[in-house]
């Protein structure tokens, strides 16, 4: 699918990730040969430097003499995995999901999510200039990386040990994005570009009409729920058909009756889903500008800002089957029916950013302010193939559906190196929104008198639903960090530092349906009436058709969370003699979560669903051990303890339905912390300029992990979390770049090299389970660990194999780039089985087969910069399944994901 900007873009950034210019102190018995080198290395490295913004990350860097070593790997102490900019480009990715996916041990899951060496998403922390991010996904706490256009960003850096400056809910990694503040020349680019699928672009799909401004990405006003039910809902009384009148409390003289009320929501806009023959192309536009004041010699004010837009088109169409054992034998059949699928996601996204930088001196301060707008418009139709068990009927169910996703980030950000003495200070407020109105589902069964699909509003598998749902988060964070080196002759920097989190959110539901109270019910004639006509004001008030809302009262419907961490820590890096380091640091933190649910029209809250608030406090050691054994190669070490906290909505017991995949999930107010013991040693090689290898083996001991276990439900999946006892995960990883030089067969390539890279994870977990272990079920209570949990089975989201190839042709001496990419993970468990002892939910691996090209060409006097992009050659499908020992299997859920392709344009003045 086309991305949400051109990657010409990234030329206005550098071409690598670096921290603050390395730095050589004279021990006074150096090699002079070594300090030769430090000062090559020192102007090779200039042209390197990139904005990076972490916490603590003025630190002065800790010395090597590895002539190729990168930059940011001497800046630090810890394993860090570095992306740069030009490592983007020929990934061709538009979002920072995607361009991660391609580091050593991470892969990506949903397409919005990064996991980090099979680790879920729980244990990847994500930053922006080093401060937290909000979440306005209902599932998660984390942020979708997918939402961040590569063009808004200056660096990305992972860095996968623990160090005590970052918070302790680290269990994979942390990356940390870094937005641009001073360009270092001005300039503006702009850029355009359009795509498509084979699935999807000029074929058959379903569309519904929505507003007239559904393609900007926002909403007219039309899906906003109706004075009348709002009025209603003030009341605090249920709508329903026996309660006839409802009086405004804001206005004592209104008053609406149900046939109103009932009359009020949108109809045929909402509720009539229209096939399109001709799905349209995918197309962005981009425009991105800077530039820089000087105030005086030594002060510059600098300004960034972008804007972007994109529309997106993804047509599904697969299976989702519904299965049980059979004679207790381990073999798995459908449960009679399955279901075959359509759908068609219009994503549009829109995205701002204005940031202002002052530089003077060694100082700097930045304020950026991040917009994000990520809208989904989705219609689906979906029809059983075989009587459904719970109608005795072949069904078709209709889903019209609108999601808004919005982030919107201002932090102030300063970074003040006064010589030997650094100080960091950072202050955010971020907030995020997701709001899904009009979440429409009809269902019709099919009556072999009619020969036709009907609805009657009454019986099962006829049915109809109506929700709108809001989430609102709000994240305030602020820390300081202060670094200090002695004046000694081997380096000595002691750090210390105070961390303040705040994370608030609130998430309502309010859920309808229609039914007819007419006596004897609907006719048959009126039955077979499509949406848009059933659902009439004609139809409705003759038939008696009334809408009653179907929202929890007890609190499983809305919710409050809030997560205050208050933390502090200290640090010493010690250099023993040359080329070996000690980082070695404690974090202290005290945090209070808690979820309470909100229950509806006066009624009292129901005991299973409410749990204290989870209050512990933590010390948490780290140390890495840097030994810069020979030139060019060193060893790390390192060692930490972490935690991973339950996110929001899986502590919340009311039931959300993921539209991604139609499972509806609950969650469990009884979680507790996980706490991980992780270890890890890393071999590197910088034999050459760009070029290395990389080897690391890690392991991990988590005690209480979180596991998604699923249910069976009527026609869908039903999820759930539990603490499983422990869990192990060990494994190593490989990284290897190679340049070949190709100039002496002249010609066409007396200016080109051949790049190769090639990294490689191998991971495995295990799920530990001891006789006598507990675990607590929601709504159940406290039962065996064996129950629910099998012994030495994988992680949830652990995949065995993550490996990436890239092969790329590139012009030294002027834009000329063409990649092939290469990528593979192996199959990884989604959730635990719904069938029992059946085995567990898995998602089958796949390759995957891109080609990027990238080409420099005047255009009437002026350079772009084309871009070529074909995704998912081997065409390469999803499939998730659970399978039984004798090899049968049901398919839980799949689609094909056809080959996409996109072609962009763009130029920089």
């Amino acid at each position: 699918m086309t991305k949400y900007m051109s990657l010409a873009s990234l030329l206005l950034v550098s071409s690598a990730l670096v921290a603050p210019a390395a730095y050589a102190q004279d021990t006074g018995d150096s090699d002079p040969s070594a300090e030769t080198l430090q000062e090559e290395d020192a102007a090779e490295d200039t042209q390197d430097e990139v904005d990076i913004s972490t916490p603590g990350g003025s630190n002065a860097p800790i010395v090597v003499i590895g002539r190729y070593t990168p930059e940011p790997v001497r800046a630090s102490p810890e394993v860090l995995s570095v992306l740069s900019s030009e490592d983007i480009a020929r990934t061709g990715e538009g979002d920072v999901a995607g361009a991660l996916s391609r580091v050593s041990g991470l892969s990506l899951v949903d397409g919005r999510f990064v996991y980090v060496r099979g680790l879920g998403d729980r244990y990847s922390l994500a930053l922006l200039n080093g401060s937290p991010l909000p979440s306005p996904e209902p599932l998660k706490r984390t942020v979708p990386l997918d939402l961040f256009p590569t063009s808004i960003l200056a660096s990305s850096l992972v860095q996968k040990t623990y160090s005590v400056n970052y918070t302790g809910e680290f269990g994979g990694g942390v990356i940390n994005l870094t937005t641009r503040a001073v360009p270092d020349d001005p300039f503006l680019t702009i850029g355009g570009s359009f795509g498509g699928n084979s699935e999807t672009t000029l074929q058959t799909g379903y569309t519904y009409y929505g507003s007239d401004s559904d393609w900007t990405g926002f909403d007219d006003g039309t899906r906003d729920i109706p004075n009348v039910v709002q009025a209603a809902l003030d009341s605090g009384v249920r709508i329903r058909f026996d309660q006839p009148e409802y009086s405004d409390p804001t206005d004592p003289n209104y008053v609406a009756d149900i046939a109103t009320i009932s009359q009020s929501f949108q109809n045929a806009n909402i509720n009539l889903v229209q096939r399109n023959r001709d799905i349209p192309f995918d197309g962005s536009v981009s425009l991105t500008g800077g530039t820089y004041v000087d105030l005086g010699s030594d002060f510059r004010l600098g300004f960034v800002a972008t804007a972007g837009y994109s529309s997106d088109w993804d047509t599904r169409g697969g299976t989702r089957q519904f299965g049980e054992l059979t004679n207790g034998d381990q073999t798995i059949t459908p449960n009679v029916f399955d279901y075959r699928f359509l759908s068609t996601q219009q994503r549009i996204v829109v995205n701002g950013l204005i940031g202002v930088g002052a530089e003077f001196g060694e100082h700097q301060i930045r304020w950026t302010n991040l917009y994000i707008r990520d809208t989904a418009k989705e219609a689906r139709i979906s029809q059983s193939v075989s009587p459904v068990r719970a109608t005795g009927t072949i069904q078709n169910n209709q889903n019209t559906e609108w999601f808004e996703r919005q982030l919107m980030s201002t932090q102030l950000v300063g970074e003040f190196e006064f010589g030997d003495f650094n100080v960091d200070i950072r202050g955010n407020y971020a907030n995020a929104q997701r709001e899904a109105p009009y979440e429409r589902e009809i269902q019709y069964a099919f009556d072999p008198v009619a020969n036709d699909f009907i609805h009657d509003t009454r019986t099962n598998g006829q049915g109809d639903s109506l929700s709108f749902s809001d989430l609102n988060d709000d994240v305030y964070g602020a820390q300081i960090d202060l670094s200090y080196t002695l004046p000694t002759s081997r380096r000595i920097v002691l750090s210390t530092g105070y961390y303040y989190f705040l994370n608030q959110r609130d998430f309502e539901r309010r859920a309808f349906r229609f039914r007819t109270q007419r006596q004897g019910g609907l006719p048959f004639p009126v039955q077979q009436l499509r949406p848009d006509y059933l659902f009439s004001d004609a139809i409705l008030g003759f038939y008696d058709i009334f809408v009653e809302e179907t929202t929890d009262a007890q609190g499983g419907d809305a919710y409050t969370a809030e997560l205050e961490v208050n933390a502090g820590y200290g640090q010493v890096e010690v250099e023993l003699f040359d080329g070996f380091n000690i980082a070695a640091g404690v974090r202290y933190e005290d945090a209070t979560q808690s979820v309470t649910p909100i229950p509806f029209f006066g009624n009292i809250l129901n005991p299973i669903f409410f749990a204290p608030p989870l209050a512990n406090d933590y010390w948490l050691p780290a140390g890495t051990l840097t030994w810069n054994f020979a030139e060019d190669m060193q060893l790390r070490i390192g060692a930490s303890r972490t935690i991973g906290r339950p996110q929001f909505r899986e502590l919340a017991p009311p039931p959300y339905t993921d539209p991604d995949n139609d499972r509806t999930f609950f969650g469990n107010p009884n979680l507790v912390d996980s706490e991980l013991t992780n270890v890890e040693a890393r071999f590197e090689w910088y034999y050459d300029r760009d070029q290395y290898v990389n080897f690391a083996v890690f392991y991990k001991d988590i005690e209480r992990p979180i596991e998604q276990l699923a249910t069976s439900g009527d026609n869908d999946v039903n999820v759930t979390f539990l603490n499983a006892p422990a869990a192990t995960l060990y494994g190593i990883e490989a990284d290897v770049v190679k340049i070949f030089p190709l100039y002496d067969w002249g010609g066409f390539f007396s200016s080109r090299r051949l790049r190769t890279q090639f990294n490689y994870t191998y991971t495995d977990s295990e799920v530990r389970v001891g006789q006598g272990d507990t675990v607590i079920v929601p709504f159940l209570g406290e039962a065996p660990a064996s129950d629910y949990f099998q012994d030495g089975v994988a992680l949830t989201g652990q995949s065995d194999h993550v490996f990436n190839v890239q092969i790329s042709l590139e012009d030294e001496d002027r834009l000329s780039q063409q990649t092939i990419l290469l990528s593979y993970f192996s199959d990884r468990i989604t959730n635990r089985s719904p069938i029992g002892d059946a085995p567990d939910i898995t998602e089958d691996g796949r390759w995957q087969l891109d080609f990027i090209a990238r080409q420099g060409v005047y255009l009437f006097g002026q350079e772009f910069e084309a871009n070529l992009e074909i995704r998912n050659i081997l065409n390469e499908d999803f499939n998730e399944a659970y399978r039984a020992p004798d090899g049968s299997s049901i398919q839980a859920l799949g689609y094909q994901r056809g080959r996409s392709f996109s072609f962009g344009l763009s130029t920089t003045f």
